[in-house]
């Protein structure tokens, strides 16, 4: 394998990082392979079908596709691969622990079908683990599967992802600094010159697989505290008539020791990453033997601020049983159909359990709010419909659909609340009970 060279590339899972760096590689001329178990899945993509949405990941498929992309269930086609990324999921065990089932499975078949290649395949390990699983999971797995010795035969690397959901092609073409941990060798050598021909210019930093898997969790955990501490700041600032967050997140946001970024307060962060991450970590550092009381602050926190949703309701309405209630979005973030842990999908069920009746609107994530709900809640396609007689309404998702709300659009409300979790509507003047979650009222 030499710089010039155009190599064959192997991705093992295609969920939303699988199917980003796919894409992406192939659109640049690579020759990749994308490995999923799910045949159905696997057929879809070929046709360009996706699973999931992601601004321009569609479109980057197709191009992918036209060049030299082969989509697959057959983990056979990995035998001549000089590059095998790793992106299965390791989702969250009820304690909070990750479930290392599919990566060990993964690598399992990856080291049976290097077992008979002739290449000196690196393997780079995408998915989400905690400090010590590549050295004392993965290795171990890999060696004994292919009969070889890792650094001589075959190399393994840690490279955690920095991907946003809704910008992932985005980071995924231009990352901000590129992780590589693992032993030096002739394989480290490899992956920073092939990291450094498609993203030049982009810092690489070169660590030990211990370090390169907590630099994620790291990450994650860093966003998630700055998340929690603009929404407790917030919390204090609906109780200071006139107060308003958003001005206080944007001075403190110009100060470059801060940064502006991840202060946008309101119901709480939600998502496939910074949930899990912060319980996987405050679960590994209860393991090891420390209390990660400011973990357990930020995750106690962001727990908090669908609670106080509802007991603002509660104040507004009184009873809320039987309440006609309007849910705006229902995705954890705008610009994606993914609602894992979205906040939204929390305050329905605790609604719920209050007896309320709940009608929602989202662009994009209304078919995976209905596998969840089913018929317990009723869907709608326009935004005047979710507010037809309704009593309330909560505006979760700032989806740019609702910048747009006015006092015609909420004419046909039975009872003109609004709770607006996201401050779109701060500036209008509206005919409406109008309560703005971070902005104390006079």
């Amino acid at each position: 394998m030499t710089l010039g060279e155009i190599m064959n590339i192997g991705v093992i899972g295609l969920g939303f990082v699988g199917l980003s760096i796919s894409s992406v590689l192939a659109s640049k001329n690579y020759n990749v392979v994308g490995i999923d178990i799910d045949k159905q899945k696997c057929s879809d993509i070929r046709n360009g079908v996706l699973p999931l949405f992601e601004p321009d990941l569609e479109n980057t498929l197709r191009i992918g596709l036209k060049k030299k992309l082969t989509i697959s269930n057959n983990f056979s086609l990995i035998k001549n691969c000089d590059i095998i990324f790793v992106t299965v999921g390791t989702p969250q065990k009820s304690n909070g622990a990750i479930e290392l089932s599919m990566i060990k499975k993964a690598t399992t078949t990856i080291g049976q079908i290097i077992r008979k290649s002739k290449k000196n395949s690196i393997i780079f390990i995408k998915s989400t683990v905690v400090p010590g699983t590549t050295q004392n999971v993965i290795l171990p797995i890999l060696e004994k599967e292919s009969g070889k010795k890792v650094n001589r035969d075959f190399g393994v690397i840690s490279n955690p992802e920095f991907l946003q959901e809704s910008n992932a092609i985005r980071d995924t073409k231009y990352p901000h600094a590129i992780v590589l941990g693992g032993k030096q060798s002739k394989y480290m050598k490899k992956a920073k010159m092939f990291f450094s021909k498609m993203h030049p210019n982009v810092p690489i930093v070169i660590t030990n697989f211990q370090t390169a898997e907590m630099i994620k969790y790291a990450n994650n955990s860093f966003l998630a505290t700055k998340i929690s501490f603009i929404n407790q700041l917030s919390n204090i600032c609906q109780n200071i008539p006139g107060t308003n967050i958003d001005d206080i997140a944007k001075i403190i946001g110009l100060d470059p020791r801060i940064g502006k970024l991840f202060l946008n307060a309101g119901p709480g962060y939600g998502g496939s990453c910074l949930p899990k991450d912060i319980n996987a970590l405050i679960n590994f550092a209860n393991k090891i033997g420390v209390n990660p009381i400011l973990l357990n602050a930020v995750k106690n926190t962001n727990r908090e601020q669908v609670s106080n949703i509802v007991s603002l309701m509660k104040k507004i309405l009184g009873d809320i049983t039987s309440k006609r209630i309007t849910i705006l979005g229902t995705a954890f973030k705008p610009n994606t159909d993914d609602i894992r842990d979205s906040k939204s999908i929390e305050l329905i069920k605790k609604l719920l359990k209050n007896k309320a009746k709940i009608i929602i609107h989202d662009p994009k994530a209304i078919e995976n709010t209905k596998k969840i709900f089913g018929e317990k809640i009723l869907y709608t396609k326009s935004i005047a419909d979710a507010l037809n007689k309704s009593q309330c309404v909560i505006i979760m998702t700032h989806w740019k659909q609702y910048d747009t709300l006015n006092n015609n659009s909420i004419k046909h409300m039975n009872k003109k609340n609004i709770i607006d979790c996201r401050r779109v509507l701060v500036k209008k003047e509206l005919d409406a009970k109008y309560y703005a979650i971070g902005i104390g009222k006079n």
